[in-house]
């Protein structure tokens, strides 16, 4: 396998505060990688790090050239738009003729079962509609490499589940590598295959999921296992 993304030695400063510390990262093509963490510790960071939208204050970061990328927000800012002309704008930015863009945007519109609303406006929707209508954007553009914050920590049981089913047959149906954060272990255990745990800005621990949630980890990483305990306890 290739390397999709490295991060050496990388770190981030906003002001005073160290957002990310010396983090080394390295994600292989196909991997399913769930960084997970109270909130602080950096697991944004390192997404918008990796998606190219920080610069880091020092390190290297480094992403394949044949890769091509798409993210989805934890809270998605819906444009003054209509469903449909929602993706289709991403699409034209990215270069593909209008036309094209309308015909791969309501494809997209169908696999997340929202082409009946495609001409509703795209701020009415709900939270989890808002939700599939940023993964429909993300799948229009085809992507290889795809990066989501959150994905499902402010729906509703049944839109949660809706979502990580939509996320677990793109993965399953292309050669996707995918590196998300989230909240719910129940989800990690569920789509990653390896996990990465961050605390005040620093990687303390990454491992195969069945090794993260499976084998005891006190003291090899305690920091991760007290996570662990306080999530589950």
């Amino acid at each position: 396998m290739s390397a999709v993304l490295n991060l050496r030695d990388v770190s981030v400063q906003f002001g005073a505060h160290l957002a990310l510390q010396g983090v080394n990262v390295s994600m292989q093509a196909g991997e399913r990688v769930a960084l997970v963490g109270a909130n602080g510790s950096g697991k944004s960071t390192l997404l918008r790090v990796a998606h190219g939208l920080l610069k880091v204050s020092h390190g290297h970061v480094s992403v394949a050239t044949d890769v091509t990328q798409a993210m989805a927000f934890q809270r998605p800012h819906m444009l003054r738009s209509s469903v449909l002309r929602f993706v289709v704008w991403g699409l034209w930015l990215q270069g593909t003729p209008w036309r094209d863009a309308h015909v791969r945007a309501m494809q997209a519109l169908e696999r997340v079962g929202l082409q009946d609303i495609a001409q509703r406006s795209a701020r009415t929707l709900s939270g989890g509609q808002q939700q599939r209508l940023a993964l429909a954007r993300a799948w229009a553009l085809q992507p290889n490499f795809v990066l989501l914050d959150e994905p499902t920590s402010s729906l509703d049981p049944h839109a949660k589940r809706e979502v990580e089913r939509l996320l677990a047959e793109w993965v399953a149906a292309a050669e996707v590598s995918l590196l998300f954060s989230s909240h719910n272990l129940g989800q990690v255990k569920r789509l990653a295959t390896r996990v990465i745990y961050l605390e005040a800005g620093r990687v303390l621990a990454d491992l195969p999921v069945d090794a993260f949630f499976n084998q005891p980890l006190g003291e090899s990483h305690p920091e991760a296992h007290l996570f662990l305990k306080g999530e589950l306890g």
